[in-house]
């Protein structure tokens, strides 16, 4: 749950007298305490006895009426701690919203009364007590009540409690607010104290939260009960759902062994994005994360393997641990409960009632005190993440909805995510219980290429070689890069999932022709991956791999016969009236309409595009089983017909894994005649090229007829034009050996043949790329290095390119190592997360003198340029979110052209400029949020031409003195 919370407890003292308090950690770096304490001081000391010394803080609010005050410290006080418990979110905040007593409540802080060593020292203290809410209601102040008298009174009458004015209150792990007295009369036994929801609705306090960390303070939970067994089960609780739901797993693969089937969510989460489900309306993608903050109830429907169940995964895992991001930030220390309708269907299970809610789940934790569950809904503290609803049989989803509802009635406070495939429940089926419909959409290329990574990343985690997974890695976005087929296929994180373990699997190397990934992901889609997760026919309709296939592929060639890709209902009834006489079997188990909906809820392949109208979920699929029906029922020649449609051309292309030993020339030789037929270039190319990609699913072809492939496609070599650069791309290595060498005399064909080159990049291109290592390619080989193993392309190919007319571009850790031995590239650009430390030490003993630093959060200051000060003429520094000092800037006195984009421009940071004596050309592109900038510091330099995107002539001052030196654009270029 974060960190523990009596660990969040500080001393704090003035600056002024030395008079000390305590205070509480509501988050690294942020400390509440009460405004007395500070003596209407701008800063106070603060500590953690026992940790680390006095650190100086500086006063962001205060509010003397209510006693309270937030201080922020320059850097976390917390780093000294072991590493368990270090956790810079926020506390969870709580009020109390009971009018009865509410006990087992605990203060903890640094009374004089604990102090050791002749008082000299602090020590922390810990009381128990009970709040009661009506005790100071008048007042509006909240009472606590403690359990036994804390100590005597001190002999000069003074409280034995003083020093722990500040003292966090806390229920659970819900912080109700602040000491700030002891009243007289009590025998010390009352403590009266400032409630976090007066300090929550303070005049400017949510600002300055806001400002200081970044995001607003969460919304504080409802406390109406609590009892001291409730904190330490649900410690045991949020760890329990760490375990069991911080990895995931791939199903319905029989070839992944377990390390390759599973890996840690931590890493390899990505937030996908969804719409909201108003028919009629346009709406705007979002990332899911940012859409769930402001829903408290969500139905959320999406595709089989589209994400649902990682996201409740996910989900549950890092709201009981406190530690989801700020978007998502007042779901942390809620306490998750997740039902997984799959499993209560296995076992048999009726819906759980709010005491079992704990148990559906099967965690490794001991049984829940008597009443939490309900107590923690009643507090509005649960999050409900009821995950596949389609997995419940028709006849029981209205008990599903009765459930679902009658539970939400009951503990209306209760936030809740469902998830459902889209065709399983109506729309608006919950709309009347507040719940509002996401649709999760497919990955977007840039969403493709960060799961790749991060699953490599998870895969690191089982102690593979990391070299050797970060080789796979790179191969892999490659081949995504010039195979939009396999793209497209990627686009649900279940198969993009697939295809990076396939692809570990095979060390390297998908089926040759993707072929049999498409038939492995049918099988996983069509029965195996039901299978492994034991759900057993929960429409009523149970069919094997062969007869879902015989179904789809006969509505997917007449898809294709008609040029089309979407269906109706009707339409797709009509083809199954057609083959559901041929299957008894199948027949015998529902009318038409059922076994429709069955394969629209539980293949995974068919999704609804609008209102019943339809189509399958990767364009691959309807292909692939479109060719297989064409083979099976001998149509070959038929789709040779339609060889010049380019509509047709990845059917025949999946035809060829279909093809026996003698179909499969046919098929060849077709394609063969296709082309040489054809005038048009490209086309002819093309259907070169798919003639050789088909060649490449044989298990045996004649050497003549791949003799008559080779020399086709050699025929059509150097490439010309863009269309046939990117057809013969896609046949990768084979293309290689039939590539011509340089020559002087045909500069554009040798031109077109080394971007061939690169385009294929990958280990097998690499000694072709080095054939052209020489001055006239230098351009075009320094912007391919990402095409290429990081380390052998630079020894072999860079180390050998004059480099120093351009700029050599570093993207990662890889290549940055590499620089050392590319000292005669005297202008880098990098970009990227790299680390200022990792930066410092690959540039160290380098001769620079263009540098642009791009998109690293990581970097706060320029000190990295130090070393530079006397070669360095050109610097750009573009969307760096963390920098904040310029400062060393100071001292580049050669610097004549500098750019900054997106990064601080006040008046220190132009006064810092104004310092480059040579500097005379200077782009700015201020941050979002200026409205103003005053050029007067750079009056100094006389010769200086700016240029500033992004302002409105009115928002720049100073513009005078620079005439017709000074360009103003209102329009932020992009890069």
């Amino acid at each position: 749950m974060g960190l523990p919370p009596g660990r969040r407890a500080v001393a704090v003292h003035s600056q002024h007298s030395g008079r000390q308090g305590s205070g509480v950690l509501l988050t690294d770096d942020t400390v509440l305490t009460c405004a007395h304490v500070l003596e209407a001081g701008y800063s106070a000391w603060v500590s953690v006895p026992g940790v680390r010394d006095r650190v100086l803080c500086r006063v962001i609010w205060a509010d003397p009426q209510l006693d309270a005050a937030l201080l922020q410290a320059p850097e976390s006080l917390v780093a000294g701690l072991v590493t368990t418990l270090v956790n810079a979110t926020a506390v969870g905040l709580a009020v109390v919203a009971t009018e009865r007593p509410l006990p087992d409540c605990e203060i903890v802080g640094f009374p004089r009364i604990q102090r050791y060593d002749e008082g000299r020292r602090l020590e922390c203290d810990q009381y128990t007590g009970t709040v009661l809410p009506l005790a100071g209601l008048i007042r509006r102040t909240m009472i606590l009540e403690m359990d036994r008298p804390p100590a005597a009174e001190r002999a000069d009458g003074g409280s034995p409690l003083a020093g722990l004015s500040g003292a966090p209150v806390f229920a659970g792990s819900g912080l109700l607010g602040i000491v700030k007295g002891i009243p007289r009369g009590r025998g010390h036994l009352r403590v009266e104290c400032v409630p976090l929801a007066a300090i929550v609705a303070g005049d400017g306090f949510r600002g300055a939260y806001a400002k200081a960390t970044g995001s607003l303070p969460p919304e504080p939970v409802a406390q109406t009960r609590h009892t001291t067994a409730d904190s330490c089960h649900e410690q045991e609780y949020a760890e329990a759902l760490g375990a069991a739901y911080r990895r995931t797993k791939i199903f319905g693969l029989d070839e992944l062994n377990r390390r390759a089937s599973e890996w840690d969510l931590d890493t390899a989460y990505l937030s996908l994005e969804a719409a909201s489900r108003e028919p009629g309306s346009t709406t705007v993608p979002h990332r899911i994360d940012e859409l769930l903050a402001s829903r408290p109830r969500v139905l959320l429907r999406g595709d089989a393997g589209a994400g649902k169940t990682t996201l409740v995964w996910w989900l549950a895992a890092h709201a009981a641990a406190g530690t989801l991001g700020p978007r998502l930030a007042e779901l942390n220390g809620l306490v998750p409960f997740v039902v997984p309708l799959r499993t209560l269907r296995a076992r048999g299970s009726g819906f759980p009632s709010p005491a079992e809610l704990p148990d559906v789940a099967g965690l490794m934790v001991d049984p829940a005190p008597d009443g939490w569950a309900g107590r923690v809904l009643s507090g509005g503290r649960g999050l409900l993440l009821v995950d596949g609803l389609d997995e419940v049989p028709q006849e029981d989803r209205e008990a599903a909805h009765d459930w679902l509802s009658g539970l939400l009635a009951r503990f209306p406070r209760t936030r809740c995510v469902a998830t459902v495939r889209p065709l399983a429940v109506e729309p608006e089926w919950l709309a009347s219980e507040g719940f509002e419909e996401l649709t999760l959409l497919p990955m977007r290329d840039q969403d493709i290429q960060a799961f790749v990574t991060a699953w490599h990343d998870a895969a690191g985690l089982d102690g593979e070689d990391p070299e050797a997974l970060k080789g796979l890695e790179q191969d892999l976005l490659q081949q995504f890069r010039h195979n939009p087929t396999l793209s497209d296929l990627a686009r649900s994180p279940l198969l993009c999932a697939v295809i990076c373990a396939l692809h570990r699997l095979r060390e390297g190397f998908l089926p040759e022709t993707r072929w049999a990934l498409y038939a492995s992901a049918l099988q996983m889609l069509l029965g195996a991956r039901d299978d492994r997760r034991r759900i057993d026919a929960p429409d009523g309709i149970r069919m094997s791999v062969e007869e879902h296939q015989q179904l789809l592929q006969r509505l997917a060639a007449w898809l294709v016969r008609c040029g089309q890709t979407e269906f109706t209902r009707e339409q797709a009834l009509h083809q199954l009236n057609r083959t559901l006489p041929g299957m008894p079997r199948v027949s015998a188990q529902g009318t038409p309409e059922e076994i429709l909906t069955h394969l629209l809820n539980r293949t995974g392949l068919l999704h609804e595009r609008t209102d019943s109208v339809f189509q399958f979920a990767h364009r691959t699929f309807q292909d692939f089983l479109a060719a297989k029906e064409f083979v099976e029922d001998d149509l070959i020649p038929e789709l040779l017909r339609h060889a010049r449609e380019q509509q047709w051309h990845d059917v025949l292309l999946l035809a060829a894994g279909h093809c026996s030993r003698r179909e499969l020339p046919v098929l060849v030789e077709g394609l063969l005649a296709a082309g040489s037929g054809s005038r048009d270039k490209d086309l002819k190319t093309t259907l070169y090229v798919l003639a050789a990609l088909c060649a490449q699913h044989a298990a045996w072809l004649s050497e003549p007829l791949h003799e008559r492939v080779r020399n086709a496609v050699a025929s059509v070599l150097p490439p010309r034009r863009p269309d046939q650069l990117r057809a013969l791309a896609r046949l990768g290595a084979f293309v290689l050996p039939l590539l011509p060498g340089p020559t002087v005399s045909d500069t554009e064909g040798t031109d077109a043949t080394l971007v061939l080159i690169c385009e294929i990049g990958g280990a097998a291109a690499l000694p072709y790329a080095r054939a052209y290592a020489d001055a006239r390619h230098t351009f075009r080989l320094s912007i391919s290095w990402s095409n290429f193993p990081a380390e052998a392309y630079a020894r072999e190919v860079l180390a050998r390119l004059p480099l120093d007319r351009y700029s050599l571009f570093v993207s990662d850790r890889d290549q940055l190592a590499q620089i050392p031995v590319l000292r005669h590239a005297p202008d880098l650009i990098l970009q990227g997360e790299l680390a200022p430390e990792e930066l410092t030490a690959a540039l160290h003993g380098h001769v620079l003198r263009g540098l642009t630093v791009a998109d690293n959060p990581r970097l706060t200051d320029l000190s990295l340029l130090a070393p530079f000060a006397t070669t360095l003429d050109a610097l750009a520094v573009q969307r760096c979110a963390g920098l904040t000092d310029l400062t060393a800037l100071e001292g580049l006195d050669r610097v004549h052209t500098l750019l900054l984009d997106g990064v601080p421009l006040g008046a220190p940071e132009l006064k810092v400029i104004a310092g480059l004596p040579l500097l005379r050309h200077l782009t700015l592109r201020p941050l979002p949020d200026v409205t103003r900038l005053n050029l007067a510091p750079l009056h100094s330099l006389t010769e200086l031409e700016v240029k500033i995107e992004g302002l409105a002539k009115r928002q720049v001052l100073g513009r005078t003195p620079f005439g017709d030196r000074l360009t103003l654009n209102r329009l932020t270029l992009k890069p």
